[in-house]
């Protein structure tokens, strides 16, 4: 450690800190505009001057180095002076323009012109003009000639996006930040440029003009969409979402988000919400009351279950769901006498049973920290943005990279051992692997395996380095052998010193084994389900035909049932639904994600509902009144919260470690005619991102859609 004096101060900071490091660690401000905690250092707005004594003339904080016993004064003379005269500079050819400016009242360049800005300018020159450019339906580039060349969004998108669309050209007054050739951003975390652009030159296109910063409530909330669990701060005007940003949280998003998360907001304010209950009547749908449509629901389950049994009745739900929505759908499932619930949409193994949860099996911080991974069966950059920035951090300090795909694909960092294999080759894949462990290490394999050349390079990269993880992707969480995956993984990781875990598709993946979300004995999977042979099915906020491995072929299999009931904020599932319930989407209701590292997340509503739309819990608990079941007089989700696994799930805390399992069950089946696992591209994850507009309008949607329809884009 070295000690320096700061401002008459004596401070400790690391040997190869920075000034700005130091003033940090002692809560004093020092004015910048380039330099940004999670980024390199460029030093090149030259706000950060302070007098470093026995220096000949002001040093920029964020680039001079620490030494014993230097002395720094940030609030001296000359440190002002010097701060006063780069922003004159800077604000030479800035437009001025703070009454329109999107960014106004929370622009950093207004905030520090204020401290250190003059009340005129010396400079009578007209003015640069730099012209608009078009980058993509999400950020905003119309007015570039706010832009101070502060390089954040460059460096942003080289060091944690991993992918460098924008860039400096030219020189002095002629510098611009343009996308190479015309091109448009394209990465999944583009957004986070808005976010940290210190001026208003990259603004938010869905947001811009929509409200000024002053007139926005904030209120916290969860990201409803992957694993992740992302820390929200969402922006409301007139009972109306306006806006989505980061709230910090280093354990799980640190300061970014994905722009799933950022811009899914759109959804909620659509043309498509469901706002009232609707009934099919002569294959018209009639809009009804909550009463009436509650009764004709209780009426249809009663009948149905008196004429079939309770075993024709069952409930797909989606993993989207909160926690208390799920345990209450499995509540209400098994009131009636079925076991017959599931959430697991996409796969095809149903080997997993409830109580416990397969996770991630490392805390998601640790991910940045990796020195060797292994990653099977995932499009990580696109199925799960926030962790691919993780391990790209990881990768960039060192830590080796190695790939289990069905493809090639853009990893947006660099991959050290690829071994590509047909979906159906992955089980024998990981056993190559593991023989080749088996190898080195002069132990048993665990089956029969061919330590290709492949093999033994992952085998030599996961037997060396100290922290390691071989993380199982969404298409190995949906494999037909995904048992047999999971128990090579977990060799692989007793043999290697490495955790193994799910990257873990959904908000609540992790939660609804723990909200018994999951068939009990006898009870029908999804794909049974799915398969067709119900009589009546309640559909939880899930749209069978894009969310389910079953596809369009669902919609025939649902259609032959008595009575469907879709419980969803859109108007959805209209082909074979004979009744519509508006629910509540995560911005109108209460309720707890359990990310992929099993954190259990509480959140509140930010809005009151749109129309006559209601929380998903309550709907449940009203309709299990109305038939008559006991146990379902709760007042708060709070008070459901305290049901879930027998109150050991609380919001803020990590699940305890006996409700985490990531242990397989089986024997270890190398065939090969398993199907191809099914997944969901980045923007057709769930009901949210596939109606939020601007994001339907990005490079990747336009991709899933192209594919989707067998045109080669």
């Amino acid at each position: 450690m070295i000690e320096i004096e700061l401002d008459g101060r004596k401070v400790e900071v690391a040997e190869g800190s920075m000034v700005m490091h130091a003033a940090e660690k002692a809560g004093t401000y020092i004015p910048h505009f380039c330099y940004h905690k999670k980024l390199s250092i460029a030093a090149n707005c030259r706000m950060c001057l302070v007098d470093v004594e026995k220096a000949p003339k002001p040093m920029p904080a964020c680039a001079t180095p620490v030494t014993q016993g230097m002395i720094v004064r940030t609030k001296s003379e000359k440190a002002i002076k010097a701060q006063q005269s780069v922003m004159e500079f800077l604000l030479i050819n800035h437009p001025l323009d703070c009454p329109i400016c999107d960014q106004g009242g929370e622009c950093q360049l207004q905030d520090l012109a204020v401290g250190y800005g003059g009340s005129s300018s010396r400079y009578e020159e007209e003015k640069r003009v730099v012209f608009h450019k078009d980058i993509g339906p999400l950020v905003s580039m119309e007015e570039m000639s706010r832009c101070i060349h502060c390089t954040r969004c460059v460096r942003f998108g080289q060091e944690v996006a991993g992918v460098m669309e924008l860039g400096m050209s030219n020189r002095g007054e002629h510098s611009e930040i343009e996308s190479f050739l015309g091109d448009s951003v394209d990465s999944e975390l583009s957004g986070n440029m808005i976010d940290i652009c210190p001026v208003g030159a990259l603004t938010s296109k869905p947001f811009r003009y929509s409200a000024r910063t002053w007139e926005l409530s904030r209120r916290k909330s969860v990201s409803p969409h992957d694993g992740t669990g992302a820390n929200l701060i969402v922006q409301v005007k007139n009972h109306k979402v306006m806006r989505v940003v980061p709230l910090e949280n280093e354990a799980v998003n640190e300061c970014w988000i994905a722009d799933r998360d950022r811009f899914s907001y759109e959804a909620v304010n659509s043309e498509d919400r469901l706002t009232q209950p609707m009934i099919k009547q002569g294959g018209q749908w009639q809009t009804v009351d909550w009463q009436t449509a509650l009764e004709y629901v209780a009426n249809g389950l009663r009948k149905i279950k008196s004429d079939h049994g309770a075993a024709s009745i069952g409930t797909l739900a989606s993993p989207h769901s909160t926690l208390e929505e799920l345990h209450l759908a499995g509540a209400f499932m098994r009131a009636l006498g079925s076991e017959n619930i599931d959430t697991r949409l996409r796969a095809a193994d149903f080997t997993a049973t409830a109580g416990t949860a397969r996770w991630l099996g490392t805390p998601i911080a640790s991910l940045s920290q990796l020195q060797r991974v292994l990653v099977v069966g995932s499009n990580l950059r696109k199925d799960h943005p926030l962790f691919a920035q993780r391990i790209r951090q990881a990768v960039r300090r060192g830590g080796k990279l190695s790939v289990v795909n069905a493809a090639e694909q853009d990893w947006a960092m660099p991959v050290a051992q690829s071994l590509l294999a047909e979906p159906g080759q992955w089980a024998q894949a990981l056993a190559d692997i593991a023989a080749a462990i088996a190898g080195e290490k002069g132990v048993a394999a665990p089956t029969t395996g061919n330590a290709t050349d492949a093999a033994q390079a992952i085998a030599k990269s996961l037997l060396g380095g100290d922290r390691k993880a071989v993380l199982l992707g969404n298409a190995a969480a949906h494999h037909p052998r995904a048992s047999s995956l999971l128990a090579l993984a977990n060799w692989i990781g007793e043999q290697t010193g490495a955790t193994v875990g799910y990257l873990t598709e959904a908000a609540n993946t992790v939660g609804a084994p723990l909200a018994g979300a999951l068939p009990g004995e006898g009870g029908l999977n999804a794909a049974q389900m799915l398969a067709g042979g119900l009589k009546a099915v309640l559909l939880l906020a899930t749209e069978p035909e894009f969310d389910s491995a079953a596809g369009a072929a669902s919609a025939a299999a649902l259609a032959q049932a008595e009575m469907v009931v879709t419980l969803s904020p859109f108007k959805a599932n209209l082909a074979f639904s004979d009744v519509l319930l508006p629910i509540a989407p995560f911005t109108e209701t209460s309720g707890t994600f359990v990310n992929a590292e099993g954190r259990a997340q509480g959140f509140h509503a930010v809005v009151r509902p749109l129309g006559e739309t209601r929380p998903a819990w309550k709907v449940i608990r009203v309709l299990a009144n109305l038939l008559g079941l006991p146990g379902f007089d709760f007042e708060a989700s709070t008070d459901v919260l305290a049901r879930v696994a027998g109150g050991q799930v609380k919001a803020g805390e990590t699940v305890p470690a006996t409700l985490l399992s990531n242990a397989a069950t089986g024997a270890i089946d190398l065939s090969t005619t398993a199907a191809a696992p099914v997944s969901a591209s980045i923007y057709q994850l769930d009901g949210l991102v596939r109606r939020a507009t601007s994001l339907q309008l990005t490079a990747d949607a336009r991709a899933a859609l192209t594919a989707a329809e067998g045109v080669t884009p």
